[in-house]
């Protein structure tokens, strides 16, 4: 066996301080793709802000507590009270519904459903979360909000001492903020739980066979070893799924039977989002009536801007539970 010298040579060194040619071009490229979502967020600030305090300064009504939406009067009167609200309601009840199901099904997938199943179940939940909002919107038209009626008298029977479940009329058509933030939760399942069942993918192996050698069952194997370390991916999906539920449209316009109308009885056909009136009044909106619908989409990008920033400060806080080293 021929052993020369130049066989046993290590490898030239890299002079310090020197970068190779590609990683100087992807770190620029890195760095010059950041700044550039960072100056298009700025610009759509910007645009946002200029136009909506044009509007705001020519409101005759409290613009963060006015019911009224009539921008087109003379003068105009309008504000984001009932928006708002109808926004947080039916996103809110849309979470509630739709995180636990979403973990559950991910935790299915992964941990618990034969191999068989697992990639058509996977498979399925891609397809839902392919399908567009005007379809879920006119399958809740037409299908969800029918068949939803005898859930509301029965909400109403037995929670309707609550004052939320109360219907007024119990014979008018579900279309209230709980049958928009039921839609919503069908809509945001699939993007939670494709986004939890790459995360559960992640835990490392050596830590749910260590649970399982001192003695773990499957359940406590997962509620250990996976949640723990899946903690961060799920605030994560979930911030995904409601940024979707606060910014859909179609669906619930197609749903939602809008009025000016801020009630604590979510079962009444009555509120409405920044969204949904966005949709409905902006082909007959004038110059100053897209102005003041503008003004309502800067309430909504803030609103966006400050849910996610509150994810990123729980996921910072909670850095031990994310798996990763610091």
């Amino acid at each position: 066996m021929d052993t020369s010298p130049t066989d046993t040579l290590p490898p030239p060194a890299r002079q310090p301080g020197r970068t190779r040619p590609g990683d100087r071009i992807f770190l620029g490229l890195s760095r010059g793709s950041g700044i550039l979502l960072l100056a298009l967020m700025a610009a759509i600030a910007v645009f946002l802000t200029v136009r909506a305090v044009h509007a705001i300064s020519l409101d005759h009504g409290n613009f963060l507590t006015t019911y009224e939406w009539n921008a087109n009067a003379n003068p105009p009167v309008f504000g984001i009270a009932v928006l708002a609200y109808g926004t947080v309601v039916s996103s809110v009840i849309a979470m509630i519904i739709a995180v636990p199901v979403s973990v559950g099904i991910a935790l299915f997938i992964t941990h618990y459903a034969p191999r068989r199943l697992t990639t058509p179940l996977a498979y399925l939940i891609d397809l839902l979360a392919a399908v567009p909002s005007i379809v879920y919107g006119l399958w809740g038209a037409l299908f969800l909000v029918p068949h939803l009626q005898g859930l509301n008298l029965w909400l109403n029977d037995y929670l309707g001492w609550t004052g939320v479940f109360h219907k007024s009329d119990p014979a008018s058509a579900a279309r209230s903020l709980f049958t928009v933030g039921v839609l919503l939760a069908i809509m945001i399942v699939p993007i939670i739980t494709n986004v939890s069942r790459e995360v559960f993918r992640q835990v490392p192996r050596a830590h749910e066979e260590a649970a399982l050698a001192l003695g773990a069952t499957r359940w406590e194997v997962v509620r250990t070893a996976v949640l723990p370390f899946a903690r961060s991916g799920i605030i994560s999906a979930s911030m995904l799924g409601l940024g979707r539920a606060l910014g859909e449209t179609m669906a619930v316009a197609t749903v939602l039977s809008a009025s000016p109308v801020l009630t604590l009885r979510l079962l009444d056909p009555a509120g409405g989002t920044f969204a949904q009136n966005i949709a409905a009044k902006f082909s007959e909106a004038g110059d100053f009536g897209r102005d003041a619908l503008i003004a309502s989409g800067l309430v909504l990008f803030v609103i966006t801007l400050l849910v996610n920033g509150a994810a990123r400060l729980i996921i910072a806080r909670r850095r031990e539970y994310s798996g990763a080293a610091a």
